[in-house]
């Protein structure tokens, strides 16, 4: 079976680089294998069903900075292909987007199958072929000049000019890249959720706060990481009930991805509920409460803008009783509440998969890739975009604007080998 382009991998990145190349080369033959029964399996739970296609920062050199592995590389490839673009691709093909409050776009419809129909309809129209439980056995290169890629799949084999590599984070393509020559980033788990066991948190679960969330080493020391800043996250915090979620917590297992894998996940985290404050300012604030409302009862004040569940824990961890007034409170549960407030500290043991979706830091070593081109440096012809690279971001639609980003510039720069 000859092709053009074969793209292994029928999820995001492989969906769009089809479209793009079929766009721009219409006549051409152009084969996308699946070694699932089902594609875009992930587009399909991304967003919790939603599909959270990009993120609604449209200048390349600040989305780059949603990305712990990849923001340098990805500047120039930003520059050509960024959200903005997804945008207009989209509404060309008939699916309005939406942008909510915290930046993430949608579908208006709110479901994932409206971006799988739409690219299943683009990819009909548009002629390009789909096997699906067709499994990659080998790719090996052959003296054929018209078609020197070889592919054995469960399927049979497969020649083509062009082969491009969209598998995603597949153990079996990594080996096998790595033994085309290939340095490969060992992959760990990137957007997960802390696993805690704690008092202060037994019974909040669902409960969602503001929350300014920092990691620490066991011995409670910042812990150390490439870009300093990013060990500290602000943002929603959501108890669970396993432990804490949400844009907070999923920033900071992505930029610690590596730093928490070689901790074995038994770290610290510390949280300041309420973010407006730091310590000494609010052992002065609640000096002033205890005052002001030295004759009501503490339980049924809730002076913050802060959960009355959540609250009440944080005044039963200190020691205060229901029938406790302001003015009983000591000097030193004064200090003791304000660091309850604004230095929290949690012990962290092990991690838990971010609801269906899975993102892994690792992945071919970005140093072997053309970013003009998504060209490997190392075989000709041979493409590689999205979560197969060594490239990952931060919850919010960054992972997929990745891919679509990748799947723009192989077909941009294949399409112009076929038409040399």
């Amino acid at each position: 079976m000859d092709f053009d382009v074969i793209i292994v991998g029928g999820g995001a990145a492989g969906f769009f680089t089809a479209i793009q190349l079929a766009r721009l080369q219409p006549e051409r033959k152009i084969v996308i294998l699946e070694r699932g029964k089902e594609v875009l399996t992930k587009v399909k739970i991304s967003g919790g069903g939603r599909c959270n296609v990009t993120h609604a920062i449209f200048d390349p050199n600040e989305f780059v900075n949603a990305y712990p592995r990849g923001k340098r590389e990805l500047k120039g490839p930003f520059h050509s292909f960024c959200s903005g673009n997804i945008f207009d691709f989209f509404e060309s093909c008939g699916v309005a987007l939406k942008i909510e409050e915290d930046g993430r776009v949608f579908p208006q419809s709110d479901s994932s199958q409206t971006i799988i129909d739409c690219f299943v309809d683009q990819i009909n129209t548009l002629g390009v072929k789909v096997h699906a439980s067709c499994a990659v056995k080998s790719i090996h290169r052959t003296d054929l000049k018209e078609t020197p890629w070889a592919l054995e799949t469960t399927q049979g084999d497969y020649r083509a000019a062009h082969v491009v590599i969209a598998t995603g984070s597949n153990p079996k393509m990594w080996v096998q890249l790595e033994n085309m020559g290939h340095k490969l980033v060992t992959a760990v788990p990137s957007l997960f959720t802390f696993n805690i066991k704690d008092h202060r948190i037994q019974g909040l679960m669902g409960l969602s706060t503001e929350a300014k969330v920092s990691l620490l080493n066991q011995a409670g020391e910042p812990i150390d990481l490439e870009v300093s800043s990013a060990s500290t996250s602000s943002g929603p915090l959501l108890i669970t009930h396993w432990g804490m979620s949400g844009p907070a917590i999923l920033k900071l297992s992505a930029w610690g991805a590596r730093a928490l894998h070689q901790m074995n996940y038994q770290f610290k985290i510390r949280v300041n509920w309420l973010p407006q404050y730091t310590l000494e300012a609010m052992v002065l604030h609640l000096t002033e409460l205890k005052q002001e409302f030295a004759k009501k009862h503490v339980y049924n004040t809730r002076p913050f803008d802060l959960p009355k569940r959540l609250w009440l824990k944080l005044l039963e961890a200190i020691g205060v009783l229901k029938e406790m007034k302001w003015a009983d409170i000591r000097k030193i549960q004064l200090r003791h509440l304000a660091q309850q407030l604004t230095q929290c500290q949690f012990s962290v043991s092990g991690k838990s998969t971010f609801k269906e979706e899975f993102v892994t830091a690792g992945g071919v070593d970005l140093k072997d890739i053309n970013f003009k081109t998504y060209e490997s440096k190392v075989c000709d012809s041979l493409y590689l975009a999205g979560e197969v690279l060594d490239i990952d971001a931060i919850t919010g639609g960054f992972n997929f604007q990745n891919a679509w980003t990748g799947g723009f510039i192989v077909a941009s720069a294949i399409s112009k080998k076929l038409s040399n």
